[in-house]
């Protein structure tokens, strides 16, 4: 009788947080790059950037992975494997080989393999728009999660602009789109980002807007109606809403979901991005309790008065924070937030999710403080894009919101730029002197790290 060989799973995949926390240090970042939107007519690529301190490349890109067709504005993307592969019910049989990059406005998906030579990946396939919307009918893809069961992509809406925006699936293996994950989504319209608590079945997801009002920038006559300020619990299994909740009549733009790593918890944070009372920013706390879901505002960051400000926002005279991003470290103890209107990115100790105390801050760009790098290098735009590290003692920023938003809010003209912050084990920030990769006229979105991060793995195990 022979002797099978031994199965090794992927060397990334993590059963806890915890286990995760102990992994080696990233030495590579993935950074979606972008021309669309800059008037310069090039195709968007992926770029790769040593972020090991004891290289001699360090902070530099060392490969670039250019996308095949112009006008895609690559925007979020993920992996096709990761921990959750070690669910009850997950393939073990993955391997977190392939980055899955949509393009936003094209709705095109770029598979790109990271296997053989992790510096310079390479596309294997690529699925059409016309594929995406005839088998699914969503466009403007969005937000990618590995899940145990196949690749999940959310999508603002449908081929016209219009919504329901919802989630499609990837097969694991073809990467064909299967269809929409959806067979009851109720009175949900808006969509946007998507993330879930896979022990307890639970998808949660969020509102931005239909393609129709942020394609071609801001409007201020769309808010009121044409944002969204919900946040929709789903049965997971039964692919059903079952519960939604407004997070306050007067805000709009409910953006990043972050669930608690730890799966036996069910809670998590979300950013509204803008008050229509008073430009301020919040973050809410959702969780479940006594039978229901339940969401409470936790953090109010204020707009601060400003001179010398964009159209857009000139008649206020005052400068909205504009949360765009927000994070959380692994163990559940940080959340950090960007600020891409003040132009700060701040840290939070959520120890108590329910009352959250600042730990520390840092400026960089902004339309209020305009804060330079260290190094004296001129940051234009504002910190927006937060990716943490495994370990939590590294954030990388980027500062490319969307194409259209960022000529309105800072129309002097934004270059891509991504910055490293550390942080220390007790909370505090600062920002590394010897790191910054300055992408030109390129802008600078997602970071993915080699190996995984916290926003791209999820776990079935405390």
């Amino acid at each position: 009788m022979g002797i099978l060989p031994p199965f090794r799973r992927d060397p990334t995949f993590y059963p806890s947080p915890r286990m995760a926390m102990n992994s080696p240090p990233e030495d590579l970042a993935y950074v979606a790059s972008l021309y669309t939107g800059t008037g310069i007519n090039r195709p968007d690529f992926l770029a790769v950037v040593d972020v090991n301190p004891k290289s001699e490349t360090y902070s530099r890109i060392v490969g670039k992975v250019e996308m095949p067709n112009l006008n895609d504005e690559l925007h979020h993307f993920g992996w096709n494997a990761c921990s959750s592969s070690l669910c009850p019910n997950g393939r073990t049989d993955l391997e977190r080989r392939f980055l899955i990059v949509p393009g936003l406005r094209s709705s095109r998906i770029h598979v790109i393999d990271t296997k053989d030579n992790p510096r310079q990946p390479k596309i294997v396939k690529v699925v059409e728009p016309s594929e995406v919307s005839k088998v699914t009918g969503y466009t403007r893809l969005h937000t990618v999660h590995c899940g145990p069961d196949g690749i999940y992509i959310s999508a603002f809406g449908n081929e016209i602009g219009e919504g329901p925006g919802g989630i499609l699936l990837l097969d694991h293996f073809t990467f064909e789109p299967l269809g929409k994950w959806e067979i009851n989504r109720g009175d949900q319209y808006f969509a946007y980002d998507f993330w879930w608590n896979l022990p307890n079945e639970v998808m949660v997801t969020s509102e931005w807007a239909v393609p129709n009002t942020i394609e071609d920038g801001l409007r201020l006559e769309h808010l009121e109606k044409g944002y969204g300020n919900r946040i929709h619990f789903w049965d997971l299994r039964r692919r059903k809403r079952v519960s939604s909740i407004t997070l306050g009549e007067e805000n709009r733009m409910a953006l990043e979901l972050r669930p608690l790593h730890d799966p036996t918890k069910l809670m998590g944070f979300i950013n509204m991005v803008v008050s229509l009372k008073d430009l301020s920013s919040s973050i809410w706390l959702w969780y479940f309790e006594d039978g229901k879901w339940n969401a409470e505002k936790v953090i109010e960051i204020p707009a601060e008065p400003g001179e010398g400000l964009p159209e857009i926002i000139k008649q206020f005279k005052v400068v909205p924070p504009l949360v765009t991003d927000i994070d959380l470290s692994l163990d559940d103890k940080f959340l950090y937030v960007s600020m891409w209107g003040i132009g700060e990115v701040r840290q939070y100790d959520v120890s108590d999710p329910f009352r959250p105390r600042l730990a520390g801050k840092v400026r960089l760009g902004g339309i209020l403080h305009r804060a330079d790098h260290p190094s004296g290098f001129r940051l234009t735009g504002g910190p927006q894009m937060l990716e943490v590290s495994r370990d939590g003692r590294r954030i990388y920023v980027t500062n490319s919101l969307y194409s259209t938003w960022d000529n309105q809010f800072y129309p002097e003209g934004l270059k891509g730029w991504m910055v490293k912050i550390n942080s220390s084990q007790d909370g505090g920030l600062e920002v590394d002197k010897e790191f910054l990769v300055d992408f030109g006229e390129a802008r600078a979105h997602q970071v993915r790290l080699k190996g995984g991060d916290a926003s791209s793995d999820s776990y079935c195990y405390s």
